[in-house]
């Protein structure tokens, strides 16, 4: 039977709605019938008989999907005078766990795969058109056979969840059982993750898996396999891949480096982030190379190096490090920006803030009566030990506050990231991790601009 590996799927099949108008999911609910269920429909003249289909993202809500005993599936439209039965005998649906047996190969190092959340991969019962996650190493392999030629696989779900709902809680679990699966053997883990959040978790990782003695690979994608230009496929063999072979024992994601199928980048978890809501190579390297590219078509499994600035595998003790403070805020300066709401932000125990240009933010320099300083604001949070961390909103380039007068104002009343070129998103991972270590304001300042995983880089790549 075919399978397939959905990295990221409509609602309707994800969690069984059945994107079906109000007017239909009411009658479905009054006559106690689910997807799966056989019913008869009759309409005027003609009554037909079938397994109740889910609707398409792309077809008519107002529409009853049926596929007859023939095979093939019809659409009926909803009216009021629509009569829908419930027949017996109607087909259950449900997963059947793969049965195929993988012999590992001892010639072939050992990938731990753990899904991380959202629908990473998927089955599809092809009587109903349901889709059911599935995380084990033998269904993987029935949708992608390739993979066994790469490594031996093991590994299980930890939980179901889309990108988005990720918390700090999930980050905690995700450090822990990649720890498990390296002090069992593994050559190497991939997390199969959802893309919207994928940046936050690697840059979590990357502060909690201190000394990794094998590479960590976030991977997912971008579109789903229903799509004939999906990328999960060579996403995930080229994590696999690198997970397997890699010389890079850091916290990594992999996606696609373009819009065609030739090769994935390895991008180092600090400094990643999501730069297109769709296109498949949406993930792109901030202020310096990715660490490699990984080949699919030309010399598929081949790993070029594009840096060497890495930590490499390595016999050393993994240590996790989970201690981390959910009680920070992100907020993005603009204009027109409220004092009233930076001093709402006291409910917080750190701040970070995303500037405009080389780290500014509206501080009235000239003392126009039009403009409205928010300098006063953040002098209060960091009196009362609320630190205050800025990041460049235009995420390429680093933060330069000697320049210009609002620059140098921030930084005289103990504003944090001066010189640094961290994204929004790593910056407020960092705190949230520093400040689950201490509260001192001068240690808080200390270890933000110490760099630790690769967070802030020595130079700024400008190619």
């Amino acid at each position: 039977m075919p399978c397939f590996l959905i990295l990221r799927l409509p609602l309707f099949l994800v969690f069984g709605g059945q994107l079906y108008s109000p007017e239909i999911e009411k009658l479905l609910k009054q006559k106690k019938v689910k997807i799966g269920s056989r019913v008869r429909i009759t309409k005027g003249r003609g009554s037909y008989g079938g397994i109740l289909m889910p609707q398409t993202d792309l077809g008519n809500p107002n529409s009853i999907v049926l596929k007859l005993d023939n095979g093939y599936n019809i659409g009926v439209a909803y009216d009021k005078k629509l009569k829908l039965r419930k027949l017996k005998g109607g087909k259950k649906v449900r997963f059947r766990p793969s049965r195929l047996t993988i012999r590992p190969d001892p010639t072939k190092p050992m990938v731990s795969m753990l899904g991380c959340g959202g629908t990473i991969a998927s089955r599809i019962e092809y009587t109903t058109g349901a889709v059911f996650p599935v995380f084990s190493p033998n269904d993987l392999l029935l949708s992608f056979p390739q993979l066994k030629d790469i490594a031996n696989l093991r590994g299980h779900k930890l939980f179901d969840l889309l990108s988005e709902d990720i918390t700090l809680e999930h980050w905690q679990v995700i450090a822990n059982e990649t720890a498990k699966a390296i002090d069992k053997g593994a050559d190497g883990v991939v997390l199969m993750h959802g893309t919207d959040t994928m940046h936050y978790t690697a840059a979590a990782l990357s502060f909690m898996l201190q000394g990794l003695p094998v590479p960590v690979v976030l991977v997912g994608s971008q579109r789903s396999s229903d799509r004939g230009s999906s990328d999960n496929a060579m996403n995930l063999t080229c994590a696999v891949t690198a997970a397997a072979k890699a010389d890079i024992a850091q916290v990594m994601v992999c996606m696609h480096a373009s819009i065609n199928d030739d090769y994935c980048h390895l991008h180092a978890g600090t400094k990643v982030r999501k730069m297109h809501t769709s296109r498949r190579d949406a993930f792109k390297s901030v202020n310096v190379l990715p660490y490699a590219k990984v080949s699919y078509i030309e010399k598929p499994g081949s790993i070029e190096y594009l840096r060497e600035d890495f930590n490499r595998r390595n016999g050393g003790r993994l240590v996790v490090d989970d201690k981390i403070n959910s009680n920070v805020a992100l907020v993005y300066t603009h204009p027109n920006i409220k004092p009233e709401f930076i001093d709402s932000l006291r409910a917080y125990d750190g701040v970070v803030i995303a500037g405009t240009g080389l780290g500014h933010m509206p501080t009235n320099p000239s003392s126009d009566n039009l403009a409205k300083s928010i300098l006063p604001s953040l002098k209060s949070l960091i009196a009362i030990g609320i630190p205050v961390v800025i990041a460049p909103q235009t995420i390429f380039g680093r933060l330069n506050m000697n320049v210009y007068t609002t620059g140098r104002m921030l930084n005289e009343i103990g504003v944090i990231g001066n010189g640094c070129d961290w994204t929004p998103e790593t910056a407020l991972v960092k705190l949230m991790w520093v400040l689950g270590h201490t509260k001192e304001p001068n240690r808080v300042r200390d270890m933000m601009l110490k760099n630790y995983v690769g967070e802030i880089s020595e130079r700024t790549d400008t190619r």
